[in-house]
């Protein structure tokens, strides 16, 4: 087995997505001009995947070994690329229905799943592919999670969103709103009901500061301002807006808090077609833009260290969000019971010599920032009381204790995303609902997951990079201008065919695997001297493992490696060879078509 989790591991970008998407597949393919292809091996591993191609955090572009040379691909940008043309969003040309089928196989038993967020969905898809009958129990009007609530509109069309998850509920899942637990259900009651249960609710408490002041109107907790926001309450900010934090959670309040107005006008999720929108901002450009006049971040940290996407920096300032760093909040002033302002404190130091966070401030650095409302983002705690007397052990991070399969205390009770872990990234969310999917359906006697069906599917063709690969740069994701960032429009756009397979080229295509077969290798060094990029080279064996002395190695970078072939075309026995594995990363139908 460790053999054969090579040849995913050595695929970076598969290796740090948590739903294990070979990305370098799929942007080959796009390359080459295989739309199908190139959805296919996308959407398969992942049930949003249109939804992931506009705001997933992308782990794979920080893994992207195209990032040593330069800039990462934009992988997720591709992913959105390829989903307008495949995905829910294509309309009568989607290949959504193929996967997101009904099952050709029934099992009697059930699931009550707790949650309708990305892990409650994600669980539910792939629990109805297996043929066990779904049940999910919602605590709000509306499924979706913090996909809905907690992501802005600038950022995620939310027709989008109801379009996928309507792709899921065609399946046959069962679904119960307005069914809060501890209200409505309990862990027992849903134990006796069904055969398994997943708990899969969110983090929707928002964390707060204890400081002076800290109670006064106009104080707000980032999680709550955004779900309020996105439900379309009216949530007054006024003109001076300060948001505390310096993650991904306070640039969507700070961006947000520009547009509250325009939320409240249209906070229910579209039904319509985008095609109005060009209008809106029309219009739009004409009148005062939207929501708070002056809208400031203020962090703990350094522009450069702040925790956020430098993507998501760089777009708040485009939208003129002003940056305080280096300070923190030391007391919240307030006039007859409401904010007027924050009296901060200059940070000299973060971390204590082990890397522990430990602030130190410098007392005599005080400077007061006028507010009308404060934001606080400063963190997310799970609801963990709703769990009643019957419920799971819990961890001392106040989430739900669960073991390496996501099982808790209770039998035939799992756990994961949020309520597991505490706050997560989208991609993560979808990751433990898959996991966990995949335990019960082991649990019920089903195949296991790490039974790797596939093989080397060797490559009949090698792709050559042009000789000017490295100098080739990132294709900036385009957005629509500052000037027009009026109400709730989307403000990435999206490649167009021409900037995607220009941006798709750039790929060193990792996904491929040369191999040895050191009984046919005569140690002619022909193939380290075909090398373009000298990263073939013959050592004495000792200097990799010192037991084996008075031989000698045949070593390959496969960091640098661009998958050229030459080498394996220069072998004369035919010791080399280059493949594609097909087994987590790549099924099989999909490697035979590389």
């Amino acid at each position: 087995m460790a053999g054969l989790e090579f040849f995913d591991a050595n695929i970076p970008c598969l290796a740090a997505c948590p739903v294990h998407t070979n990305a370098g597949l799929y942007v080959a393919a796009i390359a080459d001009g295989d739309d199908e292809l190139a959805y296919l091996t996308a959407r398969l591993p992942n049930p949003f995947a249109s939804v992931c191609g506009r705001v997933c955090a992308a782990p794979c572009e920080d893994a992207c070994r195209r990032g040593k040379i330069d800039e990462p691909i934009a992988i997720r940008a591709l992913k959105r690329f390829v989903t307008e043309r495949h995905g829910v969003e294509a309309g009568p040309g989607s290949l959504t229905a193929d996967i997101a089928a009904a099952p050709a196989v029934y099992r009697p038993q059930s699931v009550g799943i707790v949650g309708g967020g990305p892990a409650g969905l994600s669980a539910a898809h792939d629990l109805r592919r297996h043929g066990y009958r779904v049940s999910i129990y919602e605590a709000t009007d509306r499924l979706g999670g913090m996909m809905l609530l907690g992501i802005p509109e600038y950022r995620l069309d939310r027709e989008l969103v109801l379009r996928e998850i309507e792709a899921i509920l065609d399946m046959g899942v069962e679904v119960h709103l307005n069914s809060q637990l501890g209200r409505d259900i309990t862990v027992a009651g849903l134990r006796a009901e069904h055969d398994a249960v997943f708990l899969a609710f969110g983090a929707t408490l928002g964390r707060g500061l204890d400081i002076e002041g800290h109670e006064a109107d106009g104080v707000l907790k980032a999680i709550e301002f955004l779900i309020n926001v996105n439900r379309g309450f009216e949530v007054e900010v006024g003109d001076h807006v300060l948001v505390v934090g310096g993650g991904d959670v306070a640039m969507d309040v700070a961006r947000t808090a520009v547009r509250a107005d325009a939320y409240r006008v249209g906070a229910e999720p579209a039904t319509s077609a985008r095609g109005a929108m060009g209008d809106a901002l029309d219009a739009a450009r004409t009148a005062m833009r939207s929501g708070a006049r002056e809208v400031t971040l203020m962090s703990l940290e350094a522009r450069d260290e702040m925790p956020a996407s430098p993507f998501e920096v760089e777009e708040a300032a485009k939208e003129n969000i002003m940056f305080v760093n280096g300070r923190g909040p030391k007391r919240i002033i307030a006039e007859d019971g409401r904010v007027t302002g924050v009296e901060t404190i200059g940070v000299v130091s973060l971390r204590d010599e082990q890397g522990r966070f430990s602030p130190v401030f410098d007392e005599s650095d005080q400077r007061v920032i006028e507010a009308d409302t404060v934001i606080l983002a400063v963190g997310q705690a799970v609801d963990t009381a709703a769990l009643g007397d019957d419920g799971p052990e819990l961890s001392g991070r106040g989430t739900i204790e669960v073991a390496d399969s996501l099982e808790t205390s209770v039998p035939m009770v799992w756990a994961g995303g949020d309520a597991a872990h505490g706050p997560r990234t989208l991609i993560e969310a979808i990751a433990d609902g898959r996991r966990v999917a995949q335990s019960i359906h082991e649990a019920f006697g089903g195949d296991p997951e790490h039974e790797q069906k596939g093989a080397m599917v060797q490559l009949r063709q090698f792709h050559r990079l042009d000789d000017i690969y490295d100098r080739v740069p990132r294709n900036d994701v385009p957005t629509i201008s500052t000037d027009r960032r009026i109400g709730l429009a989307e403000v990435e756009t999206g490649f167009t065919e021409e900037q995607a397979r220009c941006e798709a080229q750039r790929c060193l295509r990792c996904f491929a695997n040369i191999t040895l077969d050191t009984s046919r290798c005569v140690l002619c060094a022909l193939c380290s001297d075909v090398c373009p990029i000298d990263l073939i080279a013959l050592v004495p064996s000792e200097e990799i493992d010192p037991d084996f002395v008075g031989g000698t190695a045949l070593t390959l970078d496969e960091t640098a490696c661009i998958r050229c072939g030459l080498c394996v075309e220069r072998c004369p026995t035919d010791a080399l060879s280059m493949g594609v594995w097909s087994g987590v990363g790549v099924p099989v139908e999909l490697g035979a078509k590389v």
